[in-house]
């Protein structure tokens, strides 16, 4: 039975919830990216309005701090008409004791359709899609180090959009990949879609020595990691999640890992590069890469805001059931 080994899924194979692309059918992805294209269009538009979600309240609960996700899944909702509740967390009753789950049923209470969720703690969404009620969906907008499933998606879009067809190409993932969320969903989407060459370019304390067995090559050297590239995805140092000395300097990994426009030479002419963002300029990437002709990194934001229009109205439209 689809539907019990992916919580995502209702009985129908059909996207409710959007908690990890880990596991999602080639068939999801590829829907989730043609509405996403469906809906650029409405960023041009003098209304950028659509009445999908017309009457439904969207929560946005953000345990963590984010300005791109948190504002543009915002410009999503009221983009298809939704009610936009945005919890301060800092300020509400969890600030006092309360737990997830009895905010979660409080907020119910008072009528949520959706919840946009970033936790510290990886598993929360899932947790919250357990036990809230059947009407309501849940989406990820990002748990500890466990996915990131929209910026995956928008990352997918961007690479799509770019680059056509995902089976022919070298994807380099760079950076401070143990901890991050985004390059974990990445990884799921781009091996979902066919990408025959996966690489995992880092120091040996921020790869993780899993990735292998997922047929991603691990490399510890930059030159051989982005060497014939046609996708560059930089990651953000996380210092915040990091314990401990696992790295000797900024300056130093910058020298090492950095993605310099000597550097980026290595690669195929016309790669792009990517970011998740916050950038660190200087640190993993140089400005006059992430300002150059090759970098998508705004138009990674511009996609995001479709992609996440995309989300939301499909699983809107879908039945628990």
């Amino acid at each position: 039975m689809l539907h019990k080994r992916n919580p995502q899924l209702n009985s129908h194979g059909e996207l409710v919830h959007l908690l990890s692309i880990e596991g999602l059918p080639q068939s999801v992805i590829h829907h989730i990216l043609d509405t996403a294209g469906s809906f650029l269009s409405v960023n041009d538009r003098d209304v950028k309005k659509v009445p999908l979600l017309r009457g439904k309240s969207v929560f946005n609960l953000f345990f963590e701090n984010s300005t791109r996700t948190r504002t543009t899944f915002e410009i999503a909702a009221k983009r298809l008409s939704a009610d936009v509740i945005n919890l301060d967390i800092a300020r509400s009753s969890t600030a006092k004791g309360e737990t997830l789950l009895d905010t979660i049923a409080n907020l119910s209470a008072m009528h949520a359709d959706m919840f946009v969720v970033r936790h510290s703690e990886s598993g929360a969404p899932y947790l919250i899609a357990q036990h809230c009620a059947p009407h309501v969906h849940v989406v990820n907008a990002g748990d500890g180090r466990h996915a990131h499933p929209t910026q995956g998606l928008l990352d997918m879009y961007t690479i799509r959009h770019f680059k056509k067809d995902f089976r022919n190409l070298t994807v380099a993932i760079v950076g401070d990949i143990v901890h991050s969320r985004v390059a974990r969903s990445d990884i799921h989407a781009l091996t979902t879609l066919g990408v025959p060459e996966i690489r995992a370019v880092g120091p040996k304390t921020l790869v993780p020595g899993d990735l292998r067995e997922m047929g991603v090559r691990v490399c510890h050297d930059m030159a051989e990691g982005i060497r014939g590239a046609d996708v560059i995805i930089m990651l953000r140092l996380q210092n915040e999640r990091m314990n401990g000395a696992m790295l000797p300097s900024a300056g130093e990994f910058f020298k090492n890992f950095g993605l310099t426009p000597e550097k980026l030479q290595l690669a195929k002419p016309d790669a792009i590069v990517m970011h998740p963002g916050p950038i660190n300029r200087g640190v993993e990437i140089a400005s006059d890469v992430a300002d150059g002709k090759q970098s998508v990194i705004l138009p990674q934001v511009t996609f995001g805001i479709a992609v996440r229009m995309a989300v939301m109205s499909i699983i809107a439209g879908n039945d628990a059931k």
